[in-house]
């Protein structure tokens, strides 16, 4: 890309959206985007921060958040004394996905410029069964509102989600559509923390179909329980997430001990 392409390329009108958070994020948004589909090959250098910032009308803190960002999704690389340049992802690269942050797949798509979808396969309050009984600390008397949904990124099939919440928090499900979080989050009953067990398993019809897999594929399987500030659980949700896309990842710190 040359100097123009750039000019155009950075211009805020390209990438810029008052209602899709920081303009940080919506930049390396747009340059993970960018990278991605090819319109920035592999190899190619980026602008200095100063002409970005100069480029998009941001400041260089902006500019230097952004490329950080893209430096920890592995879409760009900083050589010292030299700059920042696109990577070489090698063929098709698997989305990385830290298990220290509490994110929903719309946010964390939305972040690596990917556009998110869901599919509804079915909603509505039911009578719990005993592992919502114990996940959710239900009665038998209680009702719980069930969601069942296919996850795509840019089209592609990438995750079905089965989630269980108690009705008083999700009393309407069917008002769930791309985002559970985005719903509960105006009723100001997102999670802020989760536990998750992470299991491999292999994948059955029809669940396969709906993936695009063939039948007997490895998938990931992900139970989450999410909770609220008070500690109380509020969602259970049962994910299977495709193996030969997905990486989940774990940072891990030494604990230091007494002597």
């Amino acid at each position: 890309m040359d100097e123009s392409g750039f000019t155009r390329f950075f211009d805020p009108g390209q990438w810029l959206q008052p209602s899709r958070g920081p303009r940080y994020e919506q930049l390396a948004r747009h340059i993970g985007a960018a990278i991605r589909n090819a319109a920035l090959a592999a190899g190619t250098q980026l602008p200095p921060e100063r002409e970005i910032a100069a480029l998009a009308d941001v400041s260089r803190v902006t500019v230097r958040k952004a490329i950080a960002r893209l430096v920890d999704e592995g879409l760009v690389e900083q050589r010292r004394g030299s700059g920042s340049y696109v990577r070489d992802l090698g063929g098709e690269q698997k989305l990385e996905h830290m298990l220290s942050t509490l994110t929903s797949f719309t946010d964390y798509m939305r972040r690596r410029g990917i556009e998110p979808d869901s599919r509804v396969l079915s909603a509505g309050l039911f009578a719990p069964d005993p592992t919502e009984m114990v996940a959710l600390g239900l009665g038998a008397g209680d009702t719980v509102a069930r969601v069942r949904r296919l996850r795509t990124a840019d089209g592609t099939p990438m995750a079905i989600e089965a989630s269980s919440l108690p009705s008083d928090i999700l009393p309407r499900p069917e008002e769930v559509g791309t985002s559970l979080y985005e719903v509960l989050g105006r009723y100001g009953r997102a999670p802020v923390r989760a536990m998750q067990r992470i299991n491999a398993c292999s994948i059955d019809d029809p669940d396969a179909t709906l993936m695009g897999l063939p039948v007997g594929s490895a998938v990931l399987k992900i139970d989450r329980t999410g909770y609220l500030q008070s500690g109380r659980p509020i969602e259970f949700t049962t994910g299977l997430y495709r193996g030969d896309i997905y990486d989940f990842v774990a940072e891990l710190r030494l604990e230091h001990r007494r002597r």
